[in-house]
């Protein structure tokens, strides 16, 4: 695509934007207690139009060309991204649910599910490729270490190896003889059949006409069904052979964006050669004429201070913002009022002598933090901001004579402008500040009084009362690899598979929001998932601690060890698997010597640790939680999600995706509608493990003249235990305990009661 067509996707985001803040001023006016359905609606369209919104400032982020634009995109996307997870959390928070149907919004707005389907940003990858790459090869190489050492540190006997050989060679011989014996056998069938067919008695012309007769027959077969097959696919009942092959356009397309992708590198590296040298001609042409206007102006402001109040003004400090005081739109009269105001203030405090124990009472008081006001958004401005330099900056600017889109000198010539001041002011003040003390001494030497001896401040003794206690690094001494090194022996550090977002397949729930006006609780499906996954989780990796560091320091040096090498190493996942284990109520006699329970009052305390500014994340699953308390476990972990079984049509793509993946070919044979009817109560990890046993390299070289069918799939399911109603019911029991669903039905009980009152008080008044 050309640069126009991200420019115009790029004003159609930014009137989408000018939109969208309108529709967030009315949020204000909507209360959920009046009117908790409007409130849900206004929420979920606010949502689904941040995404939209979100989908495009994401393409145009990865392809625009222009660098000034590119951070201007980039302000605009981080600020949209982060709005979307507040306004996730505001429903979450307002309608008691982790999960919204959202089905006849995107109705209303005709969209599809994949139109509102929140994307992992681009640049999310591009930008960390090398130090994921870097990483990597840290990891294989700590990882081939380790291999080496165990290796060398068990030694293979002269008997094991022998009996190794002996196998393998065994095998190689009874291979052999079973090709053999299946040649002898085919062998056999041949000359049996040969002896079975009868003389042949037919006449020449007899015997053509037989060949005509079949042959067209058969031609004609094929050409019907292949015709037939042409129409189901051009109306789309069957899947097209070449579905899955990316086609020229396609392929044409993503060589584009890659071309792209060298421009704007290419692009951003001159850029950012060229912002000094700007700056440095800016410094040289301008610099002289700002510094000497500048001191003039403060000079006409000393003496206009002098002459009406009779002595020089207090130069406006560092922390005070210096010169720009003085040049913030004020004359020297309401310059000269407020500096009057302020000692007039200074004087009052200092003679109001009960006032002093109170403020050092305050003082002494831990000062809390004061709430945000409900609505307040960390975001908006950001987003604000982003609008505003693009009405002003980009909305109505000529760019004509900039076809490449490079970068403009005149608009960065305007920005390193105020660079310059700011440095030029800089540098003024502190002229300023020694040309006012000298005027000072000049004028007023007879009215000075003598210096005071300074004193020395005393050195405090002892710990300060609000000091902090410092964290105990039991590991100061040991570098990052060393600590790898020892995890990665221990089986507590793994690297995460390379598994992309896209993998967990579900589709969308169609009839969500028709359940919930029907009074029935519909189930999340496995989209819903995939959209929590993407705002609050990435993927873990694996860890296991049993056996490892007992006992009470052990387990001390252990919880260091591996949030030391988390914030390290970040962002990073901590994954605790059968996560119900550490929160037992009691704990079973064949896992006592596991001592499943030690992690329970070290965790919490270390989770405190863990600041906003760290990317470190904590995962824990598990597949009994109703065997843990519920109090402890629910103050470690902040989002409780409960994983639903598949409906179907998640079970129809997920068949259909990974018999494709793992080599299968879905032609006529295969009924996917009736496998994916059948398959209900299983999870999607037995569906996988179904398709990767029947899809064996052996299997997929016969599908040419035995094609797949629904029962090879149905023998192997058979044997796999699925999840039946009364487990299910019991998952569904424990998440209703969660204090996120305790609020939800305290909600109801409340709304059922004040409908209950105003039935009554209307029977009342009927009476």
């Amino acid at each position: 695509m050309s640069h126009s067509t991200y420019n115009q996707l790029f004003q159609q985001a930014q009137n989408a934007l000018n939109d969208i803040l309108e529709l967030e001023s009315a949020s204000s006016t909507l209360d959920i207690t009046k009117d908790a359905a409007a409130f849900s609606r206004h929420q979920n369209n606010l949502y689904i139009k941040y995404i939209r919104i979100f989908r495009k400032l994401e393409v145009v982020h990865d392809q625009i060309a222009h660098p000034q634009k590119w951070k201007v995109v980039e302000m605009l996307l981080e600020g949209v991204m982060g709005r979307i997870i507040e306004v996730r959390r505001e429903m979450v928070d307002k309608g008691l649910s982790e999960f919204h149907f959202m089905d006849d919004v995107i109705q209303d707005l005709k969209l599809t599910p994949s139109n509102v389907e929140i994307p992992i940003p681009k640049y999310f990858s591009r930008k960390a490729v090398k130090l994921r790459e870097e990483r990597r090869q840290f990891f294989v190489k700590l990882l081939q270490e380790e291999a080496v050492t165990k290796e060398k540190e068990v030694p293979q006997s002269t008997d094991e190896a022998v009996r190794i050989i002996q196998i393998a060679e065994r095998a190689r011989q009874g291979r052999l003889r079973a090709r053999i014996m299946r040649d002898i056998w085919r062998e056999e069938q041949r000359e049996k059949n040969r002896k079975l067919l009868p003389p042949v008695t037919m006449q020449p012309a007899e015997a053509a006409t037989l060949i005509q007769k079949t042959w067209k027959g058969y031609s004609q077969r094929k050409k019907t069904v292949r015709q037939r097959d042409e129409e189901f696919e051009f109306i789309g009942m069957v899947p097209s052979e070449n579905a899955n092959k990316p086609s020229a356009v396609n392929l044409m397309a993503k060589e584009t964006a890659e071309n792209r992708h060298l421009l704007q590198e290419q692009y951003r590296t001159e850029y950012e050669k060229a912002q000094p040298l700007i700056k440095q001609t800016v410094m040289d042409t301008e610099g002289p004429d700002m510094k000497e206007t500048y001191r003039e102006q403060i000079r006409h402001w000393f003496i206009e201070c002098y002459n009406t109040s009779g002595k020089f003004p207090d130069y406006p400090t560092v922390e005070q913002g210096g010169s720009d005081i003085i040049f913030a739109e004020k004359t020297p009269d309401q310059l000269l009022a407020e500096i009057l105001a302020e000692e007039e203030e200074k004087e009052n405090q200092k003679g109001k002598k009960g006032n002093v124990k109170e403020v050092k009472k305050e003082k002494k008081g831990k000062s809390k933090p004061e709430p945000k006001p409900e609505g307040f958004s960390d975001f908006l401005p950001d987003i604000t901001e982003g609008n505003k330099i693009y009405t002003d900056v980009w909305r109505d600017r000529d760019e004509s004579a900039n076809l490449l889109q490079k970068h403009d000198v005149e608009l960065e010539k305007e920005d390193k402008r105020k660079e310059v001041e700011k440095e030029i002011r800089l540098q003024v003040d502190e002229l300023m500040r020694e040309e006012l003390r000298n005027l000072r001494m000049a004028v007023e030497r007879d009215f000075s009084e003598p210096p005071k001896a300074k004193t020395k401040p005393k050195k405090a003794r002892g710990k300060e009362k609000g000091s902090k206690k410092k964290e105990k690094d039991f590991t100061a001494n040991r570098s990052l690899n060393s600590l790898c090194d020892e995890l990665i022996e221990q089986g507590l550090l793994k690297a995460a598979p390379q598994v992309p977002l896209a993998s967990y397949l579900g589709d969308f729930s169609y009839l969500g929001s028709t359940l919930l006006h029907a009074n029935i609780n519909p189930m999340p499906s496995l989209y819903d998932i995939r959209q929590i996954i993407t705002t609050y989780a990435i993927l873990p990796l694996a860890k296991n601690i049993a056996g490892k560091y007992p006992g009470k320091s052990g387990l001390q040096m252990m919880l260091h060890m591996v949030f030391k090498v988390a914030k390290l190493l970040q962002p990073s996942i901590l994954w605790i698997d059968d996560a119900e284990k550490t929160f037992m109520k009691k704990v079973p006699k064949e896992e006592r010597a596991l001592e499943p329970k030690r992690l329970k009052k070290n965790l919490p305390k270390l989770l405190k640790q863990i600041k906003a500014e760290d990317r470190v994340l904590l995962v824990g699953t598990s597949s009994r939680p109703f065997d843990a308390e519920l109090k402890p476990l629910f103050k470690v972990y902040d989002r409780i999600i409960l994983i639903p079984r598949a409906d179907y049509a998640s079970r129809y793509v997920i068949w259909k995706n990974f018999i494709e993946e793992h080599g299968g070919v879905i032609s006529n044979t295969l009924d996917l509608t009736s496998l994916a009817k059948i398959s209900d109560g299983y999870t999607p990890g037995h569906l996988v493990e179904v398709v990767k046993s029947v899809l064996t390299d052996h299997r997929i070289e016969q599908q040419a003249k035995v094609p797949l069918t629904a029962n090879n799939f149905i023998r192997a399911l058979s044997k796999i235990e699925p999840i039946y109603q009364q487990e299910e019911t019991a998952f569904m029991n424990w998440a209703s305990k969660t204090p996120l669903a305790k609020k939800a039905l305290k909600a109801k009980r409340e709304k059922e009661a004040l409908e209950a009152a105003a039935q009554e008080a209307a029977n009342k008044k009927k009476r």
